[in-house]
């Protein structure tokens, strides 16, 4: 097949690099120059458990309208894709979304494999100025969790491990479309699996999240670091249960009761891990703040729960981004 990962950071770069691997045909988009530069001059170089390794199939462009190949090359039009792994942070979206027109095609499917909620959400409002006169593509999700993934310098990126790859339809339901979805993933190497149910996983993911992103940025501390300090945890675990109870009264039909000792556990499994929003931060860019800790307070209106903790963090969170961002 021939797929564009759109959003070749760091768990884009796992995707991509996994997938070509597979004998797939592979085009891993981002706008940093000096990562594209790096993946097609030595290859893109991914470090895990099992060790270090460098995948040379792939091609790094810096927009999709760089991906030209066969036929197309000599009118010089950019390729239809039979997938589009849509891997960029939330804020990227809209702008990655609406550029997407020229590798569109009747049978094009679109994963939106953001943090947060509101994923398929932020597609839909975009896709009417990408698609034109286009069929509309198929847009399914993805759920990634527990990677632990990080740009180590362009061109390689490190991963802690490589837990359950979840994929699903927008709207509940089984799919045989995500069954062999799931089969591909499974094929490059991922352990991956469909759901009818996606909805209920992505909240269970969410509150992880919620979590553990703001939380760990306004500390500027590792996950097994905030742990360890008494105080910090419990303002963590406190986000993370008010994610949990608006999520109770949406009516999300969550696996498990006890919130905290879920969250907890997830915590101690990715204990050496920095979240994705503490990486951004620092790094100078603008994180996923509005769709994760700061979504808490917006559904928590929706349904009349407060949320003062998320509310405050999310606050901070943006502060400190403020300083930088201005």
């Amino acid at each position: 097949m021939k797929i564009a990962v759109v959003g070749a950071g760091a768990m884009g770069s796992i995707y991509a690099a996994l997938l070509s691997d597979a004998g797939h045909s592979v085009w891993a988009v981002d706008p940093n120059a000096a990562h594209v530069d790096a993946i097609n001059r030595h290859g893109l170089r991914l470090t895990g458990p099992q060790g270090s390794r460098v995948y040379r199939r792939l091609r790094a462009v810096r927009q999709v309208e760089e991906i030209i190949t066969g036929s197309e090359a000599r009118s010089g039009a950019a390729t239809p894709m039979d997938w589009i792994i849509l891997a960029t942070k939330a804020a990227h979206v809209p702008a990655a979304v609406q550029g997407l027109r020229p590798i569109l095609g009747p049978r094009t499917l679109l994963l939106a494999m953001q943090n947060g909620l509101g994923a398929a959400e932020r597609v839909f409002d975009n896709l009417q100025m990408a698609e034109g006169d286009q069929p509309r593509p198929h847009v399914a999700l993805g759920v990634a969790q527990g990677f632990g993934a990080a740009m180590l310098e362009p061109g390689s990126v490190r991963f802690a491990a490589m837990k359950l790859m979840r994929f699903g339809e927008v709207v509940d339901g089984a799919s045989p479309a995500m069954e062999a979805v799931a089969s591909v993933w499974r094929d490059a190497g991922f352990d991956a699996q469909a759901f009818a149910n996606l909805g209920q996983l992505i909240w269970e993911k969410f509150i992880c999240n919620v979590a553990l992103s703001g939380p760990c940025t306004v500390f500027e501390k590792s996950v097994g670091e905030m742990k360890a300090s008494p105080e910090q945890w419990q303002i963590a675990l406190n986000c993370g249960l008010e994610a949990f109870r608006v999520g109770q009264a949406l009516g999300v039909p969550f696996s498990f009761d006890d919130a905290g000792d879920y969250i907890s556990a997830f915590a101690d499994s990715v204990a050496d891990a920095k979240p994705s929003m503490l990486q951004d931060f620092e790094a100078g860019r603008r994180s996923e703040i509005d769709a994760i800790n700061g979504r808490v307070p917006i559904d928590g209106d929706r349904v009349g729960v407060l949320t003062p903790w998320n509310t405050v963090v999310s606050e901070i969170v943006r502060a400190k981004e403020a300083e930088f961002l201005s």
